[in-house]
């Protein structure tokens, strides 16, 4: 399951993003320093956009950690959404890119393959997220997971929810329903290539 994602696209292009949208992005905590990064691995510090109350037109970025702490102190960084609605604390995770490991195909090789998946001529996409508060580490967030699409199939038997981009106004709106949007992404939506 996804444990490692990219973002190497800054501030400026996901509030134009956004404003394609017609979503204004606030900075309620201030305007963040987001550096390009390869790998944004689990506990790590990324961006995340909330719903601004009342309003359609308008989110807030923020920066969180990725994981909260679960009964059994093992960081909780992927959350099943089989079957759920989800109508309080969405957010969503700006990426430009996700890994999957899979066995090794090579002989005598000790560390798994990694596969990086990006979106067909779209420069960010959004995963479907949610948010919460918690004593030990304040807020943080988890990607939502599902059964895999045909591009996700051959290398991993779940997926993180990956939102077309007319659908990520619904998701920072709780008033729509979470199932209605969580769905596999047409195969050849994504490209993959091998990077380790």
């Amino acid at each position: 399951m996804c444990n490692d994602y990219r973002l190497m696209v800054d501030v400026a292009s996901i509030v134009e993003d956004f404003a394609h949208l017609k979503i204004k992005i606030r900075f309620g905590e201030g305007a963040p320093n987001i550096e390009a990064r390869e790998d944004i691995k689990i506990t790590d510090i990324a961006p995340i956009i909330r719903t601004l109350e009342g309003t359609r037109d308008e989110a807030d970025l923020v920066r969180r950690r990725w994981s909260w702490p679960g009964r059994n102190k093992r960081p909780v960084y992927n959350f099943r959404s089989d079957g759920r609605e989800f109508d309080s604390n969405r957010c969503l995770i700006v990426a430009d890119g996700f890994y999957e490991f899979t066995e090794p195909t090579e002989k005598g090789k000790k560390r798994k393959d990694k596969w990086l998946f990006t979106k067909k001529d779209e420069p960010i996409f959004c995963i479907a997220g949610i948010w919460r508060e918690t004593d030990d580490v304040g807020q943080a967030f988890a990607m939502l997971t599902m059964e895999p699409g045909p591009d996700i199939a051959p290398y991993h038997d779940r997926q993180i929810v990956i939102l077309e981009r007319d659908a990520w106004a619904d998701w920072l709106d709780p008033s729509v329903s979470a199932k209605s949007l969580i769905r596999p992404l047409p195969a050849g939506t994504l490209n993959v290539e091998q990077v380790g």
